[in-house]
């Protein structure tokens, strides 16, 4: 059983991510963890992100700090950790900001392909079932919401895990964190 917030609660979540899956066979896909270009763009629109051309020029424009910041984070970095590379991930975060037309949705899912334990992708529909902070730049604010999002991976880790081995054992090999994703937009999104 998964516990969400405001008293929700996920009796079969074997079966709502089997259902999940079916839908989005990419759902699972992860490109290369140090480097950053036009093809992890492309992966993320094919993820639903929605970054037109322009954007994805914008973002490549970036590209250099953006890899930089990538590669202080350890790639097995995880939001199940006892130590999470708090500052590290504000600073890639506040390397997007400012690009018009991207905010956190497209942001998270490029980079949680980068790091698929660390950032959860943080959607509309996961962004409104988080508390939003009020906090000054744009890295602060989605790091704010990450660690909002750490709670409930916290309060669900043995039950991830061992949701995270079922799957396993079915071919689909997802991070908790993409689990929780998953579990929040299947039920959150009706």
């Amino acid at each position: 059983m998964i516990f969400l917030r405001n008293g929700v609660a996920i009796d079969d979540p074997l079966g709502v991510a089997l259902e999940f899956l079916a839908k989005w066979p990419d759902a699972y896909e992860l490109s290369r963890p140090a480097s950053f270009d036009e093809r992890d763009l492309r992966l993320a629109n094919r993820g639903g992100a929605r970054i037109s051309a322009a954007e994805i020029a914008a973002i490549l424009t970036r590209r250099r700090s953006i890899e930089r910041e990538l590669r202080a984070i350890p790639v097995d970095a995880s939001l199940a950790a006892a130590r999470i590379p708090w500052a590290e991930l504000t600073r890639l975060f506040d390397a997007f900001a400012d690009i018009r037309g991207v905010g956190f949705s497209k942001m998270t899912k490029a980079l949680h392909k980068k790091r698929p334990a660390l950032i959860p992708m943080l959607d509309s529909v996961v962004q409104a079932y988080l508390p939003t902070d009020a906090s000054e730049s744009f890295g602060a604010r989605a790091t704010g919401l990450v660690r909002s999002y750490k709670q409930d991976l916290d309060r669900n880790r043995s039950s991830l895990r061992k949701l995270r081995r079922e799957l396993a054992h079915r071919g689909y090999e997802l991070t908790e964190v993409r689990l929780l994703d998953v579990l929040i937009w299947s039920v959150f999104s009706r």
